[in-house]
């Protein structure tokens, strides 16, 4: 997406995830935006979503790499306090 473009968008993540498809399909090649779409909807057809944890669910315990390549374990930072976990995917 150009760098022009900072949205940030409130709502349900069907509404994003229709607003960021139809930036791509402005933007990204026709193969690429071919390529979204099939991985969309064998996740769809996977039923991924109805695995996904839900507002209000507890994540179950993990140990991830922080910035660093440190292994950091969720139940160590929650005996801190609260915990926000954030993916990021690269480019996009």
């Amino acid at each position: 997406m150009s760098s022009g473009q900072s949205t940030f968008l409130s709502g349900s993540l069907n509404a994003e995830l229709d607003w960021f498809r139809a930036l791509c399909k402005q933007e990204w090649p026709s193969e690429a935006l071919a390529l979204v779409n099939q991985t969309l909807a064998e996740l769809a057809q996977a039923g991924i979503q109805n695995r996904a944890l839900k507002e209000g669910d507890t994540a179950p315990a993990f140990t991830l790499p922080d910035q660093a390549g440190t292994l950091v374990r969720s139940q160590d930072l929650l005996a801190t306090g609260p915990l926000v976990v954030n993916f990021y995917r690269g480019m996009w």
